[in-house]
């Protein structure tokens, strides 16, 4: 077993523990509780739309997970107790479906590309994508099996340019936060991270990005609790109220 597999177990086995532990009770009675995993790009949104859902459902409550996709879809394949599964791309959703631990066929809600994040000022004055190949430039993206490093990976092959990280992380939010941080010069995030950070980071986009357009699809698990609740949650986000707030966000239209 690989460190990061036996990570991820561990991960998955405090989340259940921690789930289990903390069920809302009012009166007796315990609540209903949907627990929904969602790429680490969607949080803002999500937690948005989660608020929501509660004020539309009186005695629900939306316990949202945060990670990146590739993490997510572990969790969920080793028994973490999710009951809806957002992704950033169908990559990882196709391996739950693959494995039967899908509720029907998922549905792709919105669309995301990448940006250049940078710190205020662009210290190091990068203009374009060729510009994160500089030798001595400190440039973060997301590993591999994560979308965004998956959508890098594309834009890279498209580009003929190569780049070589300083790390490579497990999620967006964590390389937006090496960019934030000041621990980077660069970092290759979604559109919507940059709009997030405010005036923490400046965004530069760049066009060889419409090579890697990220759809991202979302689904009721098979071993969900409450299918129903599960199914009126991917309504409220492939809605229009939901689709009003992932446009606000940056997201593009699926």
């Amino acid at each position: 077993m690989t460190f990061r597999k036996a990570a991820v177990m561990v991960a998955a086995a405090g989340l259940v523990a921690t789930l289990a532990s903390c069920a809302p009770v009012s009166g007796g009675k315990a609540q209903d509780t949907l627990t929904v995993f969602a790429a680490a790009s969607l949080k803002g949104s999500f937690t948005e739309l989660a608020g929501t859902f509660e004020a539309a459902h009186p005695g629900t409550k939306v316990t949202l997970n945060f990670a990146g996709s590739s993490d997510l879809a572990t969790q969920i394949s080793q028994g973490a107790p999710a009951d809806v599964f957002a992704s950033a791309d169908t990559k990882n959703m196709g391996k739950l479906a693959d494995a039967s631990l899908l509720d029907g066929a998922a549905t792709t809600f919105a669309t995301n590309v990448l940006e250049i994040a940078v710190p205020p000022g662009n210290p190091a004055s990068i203009a374009s994508f060729k510009d994160l190949a500089k030798p001595g430039l400190k440039v973060v993206a997301c590993a591999p099996q994560v979308p965004c490093g998956a959508a890098t990976e594309k834009v890279e092959k498209a580009s003929g340019v190569q780049l070589q990280p300083v790390s490579e992380e497990s999620s967006v939010t964590d390389v937006l936060g090496k960019v934030t941080s000041g621990q980077a010069d660069a970092g290759l995030v979604y559109v919507t991270d940059v709009r997030a950070a405010g005036n923490k980071a400046v965004g530069i986009p760049f066009a060889e990005s419409g090579q890697a357009v990220n759809s991202y699809p979302i689904a009721t698990t098979a071993t969900a609790r409450n299918k129903e609740l599960a199914r009126e949650f991917i309504a409220l986000v492939t809605g229009s109220e939901g689709r009003t707030v992932l446009a606000d966000a940056g997201f593009g239209a699926p």
